[in-house]
């Protein structure tokens, strides 16, 4: 049996921002249990749901010194879904209404965070032969393990992997402060260790001492190692390539199933997904005030609406895709001038296009699943699990070619009859409307060649399973 730890700052279903909270929630209960006893430990967040609290057992408590500081150090525990749970409580830390509040506070919190799940292991009588960090909160970790930690038996040997789920995001801020805040000795703090800019890097000094680093698509890994995506520290990813891999986050496919789905309009599957798309475009249409209408095209945007997500592009194209005989609803919010222009055209295409400037779990499965195409033209995406849910509710993507979504959308091509969806390969707004004419062209004037787009997108396997057996595979070649 090999114990491997999963330490985090969110995590499904206790606390969620973003896919990092999804691929915690979803891997360590897809890992064989046979052969791993996996375990993860999570910060204890005063502002986490109630019914989640009141799972959560009282184990032990003592203090530890950070910052200068004697620091009390709960710690309680539950088991859920066949996985056991750990949460770092202490009110100084963790009394806050939601996970991230900005510099510096947050180098404290999770340097913080860093130390105490190290400091817990012997408390809970858990030694994990590997460890595995998920973006820069948990940063410090292989950094203090190879560090103070070693003077310590019990830790000596502990693997460490660190996954990368957005590299734009790393825990900088001044040396002097980070330096005083984490305890670490001086030498750490140089331009080959967690040094970047004569600033302090968290997640650079993850990356320096983990034994692996992962990202979550194969085309990301391979986009960071170059000055456009690699935010920095591409000349790190280069010279740490022989430990970089890309492995594609999963879907879970239990939550995100069309055929038993509780919030969409009418049920369906592979073989009767074109009858139950257009109950559920009907349905939709009348719900958003949209123009009922079985046969026109039917456009979703289930996202947040910044530039990453390449929202600038279809600003500058909008207008124009609007005179086609389509329709577009729209749910997220984001950047004020993105959501006050979905606004806008809502208001002037009344009936042709929707603006739902909220977020709403149960709409966004009513869109994907009465949506004819998703589109999702993102300047990077280092993997994306709206495109696996468009495919998975037979909802054909458009995307650019970059990260995970060139990984996992095949482009349609006409003459071999392949694909599972439209691709385009630069960033530019008429390459992207050029693109979506394209779908619209093969919707309208070829509709069996449409339908079989769909059930191909359909009938691929993007669940945990193949990336939890990818997992595997690099656990077992670290611990040996």
């Amino acid at each position: 049996m090999k114990n491997i730890l999963f330490v985090a700052s969110e995590c499904l279903p206790f606390v969620k921002t973003g896919g990092l909270a999804d691929v915690v929630g979803s891997l360590p209960k897809t890992l064989d249990k046979e052969y791993y006893d996996c375990r993860v430990i999570l910060p204890l967040y005063s502002f986490m749901p109630q019914k989640w609290k009141d799972m959560l057992t009282y184990h032990s408590h003592f203090y530890m010194d950070f910052n200068w500081n004697s620091y009390y150090v709960g710690i309680m525990e539950c088991e859920y879904e066949g996985v056991h749970y750990y949460f770092i409580d202490n009110q100084d830390y963790f009394t806050c209404d939601r996970p991230y509040d900005g510099m510096p506070y947050d180098i404290g919190r999770f340097a913080f965070f860093d130390k105490a799940a190290l400091s817990i292991l012997p408390s809970i009588g858990y030694r994990p032969d590997l460890i595995h960090c998920h973006d820069w909160q948990t940063g410090l970790i292989p950094v203090y393990l190879n560090s103070s930690f070693q003077e310590n038996e019990f830790y000596r040997g502990i693997k460490t992997v660190m996954t990368i789920h957005n590299l734009k995001f790393q825990g900088i801020w001044d040396v002097r402060t980070l330096k005083d805040i984490v305890g670490l000795p001086g030498y750490y703090f140089t331009p080959d260790k967690l040094e970047y800019n004569r600033d302090g890097n968290m997640l650079k000094g993850g990356m320096v001492y983990a034994d692996a680093i992962t990202t979550v698509s194969n085309t990301y890994a391979e986009e960071i190692k170059m000055p456009y995506y690699g935010e920095g520290l591409d000349g790190l990813m280069r010279a740490r390539s022989n430990s970089l891999r890309g492995i594609v986050n999963g879907l879970d496919y239990e939550e995100w199933n069309p055929a038993i789905d509780k919030n969409i309009y009418a049920n369906y599957d592979v073989k009767s997904v074109i009858e139950g798309k257009a109950k559920n475009k009907e349905a939709l249409q009348k719900e958003l005030g949209l123009t009922v209408d079985p046969d026109v095209m039917l456009i979703g945007i289930v996202s947040r609406l910044t530039d990453q997500k390449g929202f600038d592009l279809i600003a500058y194209v909008m207008d124009e895709m609007c005179q086609d005989a389509v329709q577009f609803v729209i749910l997220g919010t984001g950047e004020e001038r993105y959501e006050n222009m979905f606004r806008h055209f809502a208001w002037k295409y009344n009936g042709k296009v929707s603006a739902q400037i909220y977020y709403n779990e149960a709409l966004a499965h009513k869109i994907y699943a009465a949506s004819d195409a998703f589109l999702m033209p993102s300047q990077f995406e280092p993997c994306g699990l709206s495109q696996l849910m468009s495919l998975r509710y037979g909802c054909v993507p458009i995307v650019r070619e970059t990260g995970g979504l060139k990984d996992t959308v095949e482009p349609y091509n006409e003459y071999e009859g392949t694909g599972t969806g439209f691709s385009f390969t630069n960033y530019n707004a008429h390459e992207m409307m050029n693109t979506v004419r394209y779908a619209e062209k093969i919707f309208y004037d070829t509709k069996p060649a449409w339908n079989d787009i769909v059930t191909r997108g359909m009938e691929k396997d993007f669940s945990w399973k193949n990336s939890a057996l990818q997992y595997q595979e690099m656990y077992d070649w670290l611990i040996g």
